[in-house]
């Protein structure tokens, strides 16, 4: 090798590539030390499962017993879309999807059977929302629905929520709560065809509702199936919030993504970011899935997600016709995968052979002793939505959220 002159310009080329090398290392020291970077698979984790489970008959009664009171006659009696987040004063708010509001009888049922039931023209809204104490009593519905419709032959159903300061520092704290837009539609989406994913803001201590502001909007995305709603599941770590979506397409399993805002800004629609399967990007028009195959591997169109000993679980009903009854899960070191799973599921019980399971939602406010609350939905999933009402107005047991608890260690195989 050639020897380098020495002199004062060597001397300071020297100088400026330390100089340079420092900056670098405190630039990659400082990326390196990011949350999202730590969240985001720096770390290694142990995988989790759900080792052992029960029923959770008195938080299932609660509702029961709410919905069947007869002194209440414009409150929640039935509902799905479970999802509940606690308040700065203790209480929780419970939100839900489509929803029967009205009085509920006694049994026998018209058709003589031995079931509590609703008269037909019970008021039918498409989301509600239900206050409980500190206590863990349910206390009372607020007016419904609580959030309007978006426009003619559109509605919106809330998902999860989030406290946060009102503004970057404020010390007025409010709930963010994320809403699926969804607008009329026929064939396969009876249901609903996906149209935006929105946030709503509610004052604290009143609830009230105080502005909905457009966070993702899919209608430009001409096929249905490739539309994704974010927000059926919320996730803190670190300084962002993690939030996680699925598409709607017709295959037995759906994919599922991910966003992300900086934590306590959910409500900055600015803020987000989407994974695009290699980096988080500031546009929301090139997603990427973070887990699903389309067969054997994937989510429903609601799942939950939560966080144990710094691993992530996600819980959604099984691919293909064990997800009529099987809930199982998946776990990662990451929000953007890689996701091990499924794990070996669980069947919780059903109110009768005529209903189906879906929409698994975890509910920390309930867990304690190291358990996950779960709630899962059931209802009559006909081809029209109108053919079954009759029967969940016959026994109202047919769509009201119902509970288990898990504990979480090494997964066992699917």
């Amino acid at each position: 090798m050639a020897r380098v002159a020495d002199g004062p310009g060597t001397a300071r080329a020297w100088v400026a590539v330390i100089a340079a090398a420092v900056l670098l290392g405190g630039l990659v020291a400082w990326l390196g030390e990011r949350p999202g970077d730590t969240v985001d698979g720096a770390r290694s984790c142990a995988g989790r499962g759900i080792t052992s489970w029960r029923e959770e008959p008195a938080t299932t009664g609660d509702f029961a017993r709410y919905g069947d009171d007869p002194a209440r006659v414009d409150d929640w009696s039935g509902g799905d879309g479970t999802h509940s987040v606690r308040l700065p004063d203790g209480r929780t708010l419970w939100l839900f999807s489509d929803t029967f509001l009205g009085a509920v009888h006694a049994p026998p049922n018209p058709a003589g059977e031995p079931y509590t039931w609703r008269d037909p023209s019970a008021p039918f809204v498409r989301n509600s929302a239900v206050v409980m104490t500190p206590a863990d009593r349910i206390e009372r519905t607020l007016p419904a629905p609580l959030f309007p419709d978006s426009g003619v032959g559109e509605w919106r159903w809330p998902v999860s929520a989030r406290v946060e300061p009102r503004a970057p520092g404020s010390r007025e704290k409010v709930v963010r709560v994320l809403l699926w837009t969804r607008a009329k539609g026929v064939g396969p989406y009876v249901y609903g065809v996906p149209a935006a994913t929105e946030v709503a803001t509610l004052s604290l201590p009143d609830l009230r509702l105080t502005g909905i502001t457009q966070v993702l909007d899919q209608r430009q995305v001409a096929d249905p199936a490739r539309r994704v709603l974010f927000g059926t599941a919320a996730v803190d770590a670190g300084g962002w919030t993690y939030v996680f979506g699925a598409d709607e397409g017709q295959a037995p399993a759906h994919r599922a993504y991910a966003a992300r805002a900086p934590r306590g800004r959910l409500g900055d629609v600015g803020a987000w970011e989407y994974w695009d399967g290699d980096r988080w990007r500031a546009e929301g028009g090139r997603l990427a899935p973070v887990l699903g195959d389309g067969q054997r591997r994937g989510v429903g169109s609601a799942f939950t997600v939560v966080r144990d000993a710094g691993t992530y679980v996600l819980f959604t009903m099984a691919a293909g016709p064990a997800g009529l009854r099987t809930i199982t899960s998946y776990w990662s070191c990451s929000p953007t995968g890689p996701w091990h799973g499924p794990a070996r599921g669980i069947t919780p019980p059903l109110p009768d052979a005529t209903v189906a399971a879906y929409n698994p939602q975890a509910h920390p406010a309930l867990g304690t002793g190291g358990r996950v609350v779960l709630s899962y939905d059931v209802n009559r999933l006909d081809a029209a939505p109108g053919t079954g009402q009759a029967e969940l107005n016959a026994n109202v047991a047919r769509y009201r959220p119902r509970f288990v608890s898990v504990r979480l260690g090494p997964p066992a195989p699917g």
